[in-house]
């Protein structure tokens, strides 16, 4: 179980950097290299996890940071880094050069001068939800290396391990995060702007969303937690989450617009009338208060799975309450998690039904604890990771409401391992776990295509990888439940049960992954994890190598015969 959320004090935070910086040393790095603390959650048996980032010269090194695991006393126990700072400096780590050594830190346009490039370069008519905001920092430019022994492979026969990622140079750069809206839609971006000439080097979208796919609403009868105030209920949950926008976890009313609006309110306790909801009729009559009846009961899941099964609360671990609003737009066909208000926002549907199924909303939550914790960055492979998390909460959490909401376990049967059945209208999901190319889309296993395709479609071998954790794969070649990639005994490889393969990944994702991590550090950080729950050359520790070697991340090994297998 996680320890209970604490904050460090000025001291203990001053004490953890000192003890990263006498390290600094030991990795060739100069004394320009430091560290700069941006997260801190609970961790397991009386440990803090803290997520800090690399800085040269003052400015953050983009995709470069640290995970420190904390004693009681602040002692740090370890650190998991992603290492591209390391090329920049007089330390000698730098094997790059004089040109890097004497790296230029001054811009020369402004930050003003970044936003308005990153500007023209977006749809034109768009409106501010917030502020452009730009961020000076180093951009190392990353490309792929085949490892020693791979050069001689076929493009076709690479394995996720055969290659890696290297830094090729550094700019310095701009970070603009635009967060527009075009009418209705939201557009959300993240731009990369050359701090030299106003070039833009990269950019990717960071709207978080699942599209879904159902029947009618979805869950029956349910209990919702409500507030009682000055004689009106209120759909505000005085049991779980506190702080935040609105005190508590609660559900708003969008009205058919884009921004949060207020909390739900009813002259009685009984909630919504089970029906899709009406397109221009009202969003606070029985048919409109559905929606949110199908959001709150999401909401109340997902944070009970977590706290209940891992002592997680709410998405950041600290318990800090989050909202999600319904009706957003007018049939609007999606749902998605916003950082800049750290909440979750749901269409009524127009090909789809309401968004609001429970693999939905544990999706689009699990995005919030993802930005609060790993922070994947939402491009490449760690964006197909990023996204991944967020599909195997969303079936995790549904097996565990389907089974009642209680307990503290994660159970084996509940869910369907596939995302938006219930809000189709033709029933087709929107992804199979098991079998992600059934979509026409998702591939089945790794290549070094994956980190150019969409984060929807990379996300699909790591969801195929939980699914074989969990459940095994089986013998016959032609079904949706074999890998051609596992060629040691058995070949149909055993599963561990869900709840050890998603305490595995959510201890990895929570206290290994950094938010560049890509699919074979993933694999390396899911053995760690598996090892620090479960012991060195474990059975589940084993399941996690043959699982990742399944979608073709990493060599097959044999399982040993246990007792009871």
């Amino acid at each position: 179980m996680m320890s209970p959320p604490t904050t460090l004090s000025a001291k203990a935070k001053s004490s953890v950097l000192a003890q990263l910086a006498a390290r600094r040393q030991a990795k060739g790095l100069d004394a320009d290299h430091h560290y700069r603390i941006t997260a801190q959650h609970p961790g397991a048996g009386g440990t803090q996890v803290l997520r800090a980032a690399h800085t040269w010269k003052g400015l953050r090194v983009f995709g470069s940071d640290s995970v420190i695991v904390l004693d009681a006393k602040g002692k740090v126990l370890s650190e998991t880094a992603s290492e591209r700072r390391q090329f920049l400096g007089t330390g000698s780590a730098n094997r790059l050069g004089a040109l890097t050594a004497s790296f230029n830190v001054v811009p020369q346009i402004t930050a003003k001068a970044a936003i308005v490039a990153a500007l023209a370069s977006l749809p034109a008519g768009a409106v501010n939800v917030v502020k452009p905001q730009a961020e000076l920092l180093i951009w190392p430019v990353m490309r792929l290396q085949r490892v020693v022994g791979a050069g001689a492979k076929l493009e076709e026969e690479l394995n996720a391990v055969d290659v890696q990622d290297v830094v090729e140079r550094y700019e310095l750069a701009w970070l603009v995060r635009t967060r527009m809206r075009m009418g209705e839609q939201p557009v959300y971006h993240d731009t990369i702007v050359s701090a030299r000439d106003g070039a833009i080097l990269d950019r990717w979208n960071m709207l978080q969303t699942v599209t879904g796919v159902g029947k009618s609403q979805y869950n029956g009868e349910v209990p919702l937690s409500t507030t009682l105030k000055d004689g009106q209920y209120q759909l505000l949950d005085p049991e779980r989450g506190k702080g935040g926008t609105f005190g508590a976890m609660a559900i708003t009313n969008a009205n058919n617009g884009t921004s949060g609006g207020k909390v739900y309110t009813n002259a009685t306790n009984i909630w919504g009338d089970g029906k899709q909801f009406v397109e221009g009729g009202s969003t606070t009559g029985p048919n409109g208060q559905t929606a949110a009846v199908n959001a709150m009961w999401g909401l109340m899941n997902t944070y009970d799975a977590l706290k209940n099964v891992l002592g997680w609360r709410s998405l950041d671990g600290r318990d800090t309450a989050t909202y999600i609003a319904a009706h957003v737009n007018r049939g609007y066909d999606n749902a998605y998690y916003s950082d800049t208000c750290r909440c979750i926002f749901i269409g009524d549907g127009t090909y789809f039904t309401s968004l609001g199924a429970i693999d939905v909303i544990g999706h689009e939550m699990g995005h919030g604890v993802t930005n609060a914790t790993s922070d994947l960055v939402y491009s490449g492979e760690s964006g197909g990771l990023n996204e991944s998390a967020s599909d195997i909460n969303g079936e995790v959490v549904e097996a565990y409401a389907r089974a009642g909401g209680k307990g503290e376990v994660f159970p084996e049967e509940g869910n369907d391992w596939q995302l938006g059945t219930e809000i189709s209208k033709n029933a087709t999901p929107l992804r199979w776990m098991f079998k992600p190319s059934k979509d026409g889309s998702s591939p089945d296993a790794w290549s070094t295509a994956l980190r150019r395709l969409d984060v929807h479609y990379s996300s699909g071998p790591n969801n195929r990888m939980f699914y074989f954790l969990a459940k095994g794969s089986r013998m016959d070649a032609a079904g949706d439940y074999h890998s051609k990639y596992l060629v040691k005994q058995p070949q149909a490889m055993t599963g561990i049960g869900v709840d050890k393969a998603y305490r595995i990944w959510f201890h990895a994702n929570t206290t290994k992954f950094t938010s560049s991590t890509n699919y074979a550090d993933a694999r390396a950080k899911m053995i760690l994890a598996a090892e620090e729950l479960y012991g060195k050359d474990s059975r589940e520790s084993v399941a996690v190598q043959r699982a990742y070697a399944a979608i073709n991340v990493g060599a097959d090994i044999d399982e040993p015969v246990h007792e009871g297998n």
